[in-house]
């Protein structure tokens, strides 16, 4: 079920309305002879999936749950009733999973990423992956199962796009290290002290990538990159130290491989999605599409800088996750997203966020992560800590809880 089949290459997009699904559907679109989309996934956002069906015209839809699908159905006009509309984790699976389809684009953000990606490896199906999540989480399980199943797994992620891209014709063995670039996030260069009185709104002003809340305030405490390192430990089998984060301002080098030999292999571009999201929508082959072009007259220069980990400790957590491994990342991830959320709500300070994954990660006692229960198991336990930590920091009369 890997390989493409005749004709054009047929897509479910799980997480079709939030920003790589939108651009994931633009790339499709820009070539209908390479490309149908048979089924799509999101949450809550009807308004746009009803543009997204009533355009693509998909063999089905799913949607957070039956009380969102019965919002979709009725302003659907009666003419596309055709489409089957689905719902839950159940919906989810089963668009990720349809006999006909060749490739399953895995956008959905966070955890609830999991359960689809792995009903589409378990299928069989390629996997073009942006759920960070999904080998952070369940790296281990998931690597199994592919492995099994016979499809294969394709890096959306700028970063991890980069260093596949980096990685062509040249033997895994002369890998030394790969070099995960970041912009540092709107917050790059204050220190600590500066960032007590962050609020939402200013650490959603990215600087140079437009994306959805949760990993825009990922990107400005660091987060992301630290999860992107754990995702490419399990993509591309090196040592979670092996990979070394390297603030770059500028967006312009995603990511690059270093060598045994000294020599450094860079792939470079505008920051522009399209263009990690159509190499893996058409890998080995590149698409002619449109998006800037770099022009390295006008940057003049690029720059490197170490991350500082004092001033943005969800990095050191992340690395510290990794090392333990078993349900330790599970627990990471559920912690954040919990932390994330309250952030937005204003429950809970931008400092605070890895002040309270600390304090989870503190108390867990990490399993093995051998099977899917375990590590949901280890989700259900991370946010129910996590969220009585925020209810006691709250009937202490305090927005913040205490740090670890």
């Amino acid at each position: 079920m890997g390989a493409m089949k005749r004709g054009r290459k047929r897509l479910s997009i799980l997480g079709s309305t939030g920003s790589i699904g939108v651009n994931t559907i633009e790339v499709a679109c820009a070539f209908p002879d390479r490309f149908e989309i048979l089924g799509l996934a999101a949450g809550r956002n009807i308004d746009r999936l009803k543009e997204q069906i009533l355009r693509l015209k998909p063999r089905c839809a799913a949607v957070y749950d039956r009380e969102t699908a019965e919002a979709l159905e009725r302003i659907l006009p009666a003419g596309s009733r055709g489409v089957e509309i689905l719902w839950g984790e159940e919906g989810f699976c089963r668009v990720a999973s349809l006999d006909d389809v060749d490739m399953v684009v895995s956008a959905i953000v966070g955890a609830a990423g999991l359960m689809p990606t792995l009903a589409a490896v378990e299928a069989g199906k390629d996997i073009a992956l942006a759920n960070k999540e999904t080998l952070v989480i369940a790296g281990a399980v998931v690597t199994r199962k592919l492995k099994a199943a016979g499809g294969r797994l394709l890096p959306v992620d700028s970063e991890h796009s980069a260093i596949f891209q980096a990685l062509q014709g040249n033997p895994r063995g002369a890998v030394k290290r790969l070099l995960l670039t970041a912009s540092g996030g709107p917050f790059f260069g204050k220190e600590a002290r500066e960032l007590a009185s962050v609020t939402p709104e200013a650490a959603l002003r990215h600087p140079n990538w437009s994306m959805g809340p949760k990993i825009t305030i990922d990107s400005a405490t660091l987060m992301n990159k630290g999860l992107e390192v754990i995702e490419a430990h399990w993509l591309f089998d090196v040592p979670v130290d092996a990979v070394v984060v390297h603030i770059h301002p500028e967006s312009i080098v995603h990511s690059m491989v270093e060598y045994v030999d000294g020599s450094v292999i860079a792939q470079m571009g505008m920051p522009d999605m399209k263009i990690p999201i159509a190499y893996a929508l058409s890998y080995p082959e590149r698409l002619p599409v449109e998006a800037p072009k770099l022009n390295l007259f006008a940057m003049k220069r690029l720059t490197f800088y170490p991350p500082d980990m004092d001033a943005f400790p969800c990095l050191a957590l992340a690395y510290r996750a990794a090392r333990i491994g078993g349900t330790m990342p599970a627990v990471l991830n559920a912690a954040n997203e919990t932390a994330v959320e309250a952030f937005l709500a204003g429950r809970l300070g931008f400092t605070d966020i890895p002040r309270l994954i600390a304090r989870v990660m503190d108390a867990h006692d990490p399993a093995a992560a051998e099977t899917v229960e375990e590590i949901r198991q280890a989700d259900r336990w991370a946010r129910d800590a996590a969220c009585a930590l925020l209810d006691g920091a709250a009937d202490a009369g305090t927005a913040r809880p205490a740090g670890p």
